[in-house]
Parts: structure tokens; C-alpha cells; sequence
């Protein structure tokens, strides 16, 4: 008998940057953590040129972006190419990650439990993903699963503060 889990109610994917060449580097789309206990962010990687890539989460005190800084050290999972591998490496907890420039598909998993990473006390309570300025011919995207407090048929919006 297969496990009672659902991703779509219990890791319910959130689009944080959406996929697109990332020569000047971005900011993605800011997100609520308010009602998680746990949160990943999953970013990938296509690196079509060899020049290195810094993904950094970000915190800020409402979706709009209020007042971002770095977040603290998280765990991080590295997996460096996903042609010859599934496997993600745990790399040393950090508040961001410096990719290699080998041109390699890339996925990374960050870590995020809000009341350790984020300024919580102050309100910070959302987080977004940077990307560093690179070659347009390193495409970058990135998602959000949230593991709310509490389950519920609709969870609270993570597009709300």
C-alpha cells in the first residue's frame, strides 16, 4: 500500500524564479513563510557558458521585498550534474552557494527552517532566491515547497504577508 502523501497538499511547489538566461543576475518573487514549518528551496541550474553562478536566499519583512538581507547558514545539497546523477551531496551550511563554472546542468536544494534561517523576531518572515550576474548562457530557475504547520484543504497564500 503506497504511503498517504500528496506533494500538491504537503510540499505544494511555488514558482520563486521562473526560468529565463541570467547574464545581469535577478531577484526572484518574494514569498511567505508566516505558516511554514520547513522550506526548500529547489533551484536548478543549466549552465550553457563556463562562468560561475551565486545563488543567495534572501529574507525580508513582506512580499514586497522590505528591507532584504542574507539569511542565516542553512543546509545545502548539491547535486553538480544531473546528466550522470540524481544523487544531492550535502555541502557545508552556508547563506549561499558559489557554483562552479563547468557547464553542467546543476540542482541545489536549500534548507529552510524560518525560525533558525530568518530574522523571525523582527519580522522576517518571507525569502526570495538571488542569482549573481553570469552569461546569458546560464539559464536559472528556482521553486518553493513549503511544509505548512498545519494541513488544510486551501493553505494560507504564500503571495500574502
Amino acid at each position: 500500500m503506497a504511503r498517504q502523501f500528496s506533494l500538491t497538499a504537503q510540499l505544494p511547489p511555488i514558482s520563486l524564479l521562473p526560468a529565463a538566461t541570467d547574464a545581469a543576475g535577478r531577484t526572484g518573487s518574494y514569498r511567505s513563510l508566516k505558516n511554514a514549518e520547513k522550506a526548500f528551496i529547489v533551484a536548478r541550474v543549466n549552465q550553457g557558458n563556463a562562468a560561475q553562478v551565486t545563488l543567495t536566499p534572501l529574507q525580508a519583512q513582506d512580499v514586497s521585498g522590505t528591507n532584504s538581507k542574507a539569511i542565516a547558514a542553512v543546509p545545502i545539497w548539491l547535486d553538480v550534474d544531473t546528466s550522470l546523477s540524481d544523487a544531492l551531496v550535502a555541502q557545508a551550511a552556508a547563506a549561499n552557494i558559489q557554483l562552479s563554472a563547468t557547464t553542467k546542468d546543476k540542482l541545489v536544494v536549500f534548507e529552510i527552517t524560518p525560525d533558525q534561517a530568518l530574522d523571525v523576531a523582527n519580522g522576517f518572515d518571507c525569502i526570495a532566491l538571488q542569482t549573481s550576474a553570469s552569461n546569458a548562457g546560464n539559464i536559472t530557475e528556482a521553486i518553493l515547497l513549503i511544509l505548512g504547520s498545519y494541513q488544510q484543504a486551501t493553505p494560507p497564500s504564500s503571495y500574502n504577508n
